[in-house]
């Protein structure tokens, strides 16, 4: 495993860069900007990636500065900012767990929000929104509140009843998993109280999807992210402290309580807001980090490269939603088909840890 690290200086502040990190950073970077450009490019509507360019750039005829500015990348910079706040989340729980199967996903952090956000469809479905996703000021603003609500008393049920003298990551895992089954059969059973109309328009948005996603989902999102990231990097070296267990933190001056309560909060406020915004994407938060381990061969789940791969990977589901399949198909779909695998496997291998 590698250690190396390079310093980096900027004025009288100076850090060590680990380079494998640093290099699956900028080779995240990379990859990014060419599913970015490919997804603004490709659609109905083919656009050579040069004009693309240009029409970013301020040139372009009007038709391509409509195509480009006013549909594609809106909803592009909604996937870019989903995948990067899941992503981060998701890298916030599995370090305060200590347990990779502890992501927003599994401990029903998720499922949380989306009741919350279901009961603001179907309940303003009944009082005259019915028959589409509920749209004016309640979705800008009741479906977020709604869906941060849902997360946040998700995750204080989850630490509530997982306390045990400290927060031990099996139980935390266990009980989220039995809370997220509840969770989402409070779901069920608001669907099917809900007219039909209301029902399918919640189902659509239930698979989490980033068709037609625009400027008034991106905006809350990266106002969250200006907001969450920087707690996040400030709560890194308390992270750091936590994987040597809690009295070794504690001895190191670590106030545990409080800086576990502020990853819960940082994660719970990333995933509602994306979940708001495009619906349950589900396993991003789950396989993103891990995947991030493994190519930086960190002791945590990385932060930034979390972030950038989290991008990556819902950049790339919507373009092969839009591209690749020839039928439409929620980008939700594609994750969950990448994750599942995922989690068999991971369970698969930790069972034969423990019977080994």
């Amino acid at each position: 495993m590698s250690t190396l690290s390079t310093p980096l200086r900027v004025g009288p502040l100076s850090w060590l860069v680990p380079m494998r990190a640093g290099i699956t950073v900028v080779g995240g970077l990379v990859v990014l900007g060419v599913l970015v450009a490919l997804d603004l490019s490709m659609g109905d509507f083919k656009i050579p990636v040069s004009d693309v360019l240009r029409t970013l750039l301020g040139g372009g005829d009007a038709g391509e500065r409509f195509i480009v500015m006013e549909l594609r990348l809106p909803q592009t910079l909604v996937a870019i900012l989903v995948g990067a706040a899941l992503g981060l989340a998701g890298a916030l729980t599995q370090t305060f767990a200590r347990n990779p199967l502890a992501s927003p996903d599994i401990l029903g952090v998720t499922e949380g929000a989306a009741l919350g956000a279901v009961a603001v469809i179907v309940i303003a479905g009944g009082s005259g929104y019915g028959g589409g996703l509920v749209a004016g000021t309640l979705q800008t603003v009741g479906l977020p509140v709604a869906a941060f609500a849902g997360a946040l008393l998700t995750a204080t049920l989850l630490y509530v009843l997982s306390w045990r003298r400290g927060i031990d990551g099996q139980r935390l895992v266990l009980i989220g998993i039995g809370l997220s089954f509840v969770l989402s059969a409070g779901t069920s059973w608001l669907l099917v109280k809900a007219r039909i109309q209301d029902a399918a328009s919640a189902q659509v948005w239930l698979n989490g999807s980033l068709n037609g996603r625009g400027w008034e989902q991106a905006t809350p999102l990266l106002w969250a992210l200006v907001v969450l990231v920087p707690v996040s990097v400030l709560l890194a070296r308390s992270l750091n402290a936590l994987q040597l267990g809690d009295d070794s933190a504690r001895g190191l001056g670590v106030r545990l309580q409080l800086t576990q309560l502020m990853t819960l909060v940082a994660a719970v406020g990333l995933v509602a807001v994306s979940v708001s915004a495009v619906g349950p994407l589900e396993f991003v938060a789950f396989v993103v980090p891990q995947i991030a381990l493994r190519l930086t061969a960190g002791s945590r789940p990385p932060m930034l490269a979390s972030m950038v791969l989290g991008a990556c990977l819902v950049v790339g589901a919507d373009l092969v939603t839009r591209v690749v399949i020839p039928f439409p198909l929620p980008a939700g779909i594609v994750t969950a088909a990448i994750g599942a695998p995922y989690l068999i496997w991971l369970l698969l291998r930790r069972n034969r840890k423990v019977s080994a």
